[in-house]
């Protein structure tokens, strides 16, 4: 039946056929997938350690006071030729997200001696739950197990980050990790690790560090603390000490 003739009996158009539109569909399809990838393949990508974009220490900036390394956490060999440190706090979300970088960090360049980790507790007054996170960690730290307690305070943030018995959730964690209960929980119940929680959080004071996470590269102040710049600058930190 014509065009024409079919109206006239219908009163409407005869139906397009849309298969010659899917070729072109799946084309553009396509090309949004791969610019989408190759979008966060450059943001994400590291920077080269020779990169003029990556920070640098302010001139006549003085070296970080290594003495005041005995109030934060450490991993690594005293002799490494950088050291990295990181003013955090558990209950931060953004601390969340750094910390698989600090995992990272420890796997590729603590455990092979050329990096000393240095966690540094800075507990802020708007997350109540932060202290006696950092004190669970050190509590666990007590029994060998404060790096497996601490990526399992990040890990798992959502799920303690509100609670009104933070105690409770940090117990069951230590009990995940093996940890004789009664000795965590008499350690975490009598604020045994108070005091140096505090501390840690006087040397934050004392070097003028008021956000998290800041991290540290030497003297060298991340300004985007990540995966990307943090293993840019401790290359090229590392290339530097070899000279």
């Amino acid at each position: 039946m014509g065009e024409a003739k079919r109206r006239k009996h219908t009163g409407a158009p005869s139906p397009r056929s849309n298969s010659n539109k899917k070729p072109m569909i799946i084309a553009v399809s396509v090309a949004v997938v791969i610019a989408v990838i190759v979008g966060l393949y450059m943001t994400t990508r590291p920077p080269a350690p020779t990169s003029s974009t990556l920070p640098v220490a302010a001139p006549g900036a003085p070296g970080f006071p290594a003495a005041l390394d005995q109030y934060g956490v450490s991993v690594g060999p005293d002799d490494a030729p950088v050291v990295v440190r990181e003013f955090a706090d558990y209950q931060c979300p953004a601390c969340a997200t750094f910390a698989s970088a600090s995992k990272r960090l420890k796997e590729e360049y603590v455990d092979t001696g050329k990096v000393r980790f240095v966690y540094f507790d800075l507990p802020l007054r708007q997350h109540p739950n932060a202290v006696p996170a950092a004190q669970a960690a050190r509590c666990a730290g007590d029994q060998g197990q404060y790096w497996p307690m601490h990526d399992k305070l990040y890990s798992a943030q959502s799920e303690w980050s509100g609670t009104s018995n933070p105690t409770a959730t940090f117990t069951r964690y230590a009990n995940g990790l093996g940890l004789d209960e009664r000795r965590f929980n008499r350690c975490l119940t009598t604020e045994l690790h108070k005091e140096a929680v505090e501390d840690s959080l006087q040397v934050a004071t004392q070097m003028r560090v008021m956000s998290t996470p800041t991290v540290m590269v030497d003297n060298i102040q991340l300004t985007r603390p990540g995966w990307g710049q943090l293993s840019a600058v401790v290359e090229r930190e590392l290339s530097k000490s070899e000279d």
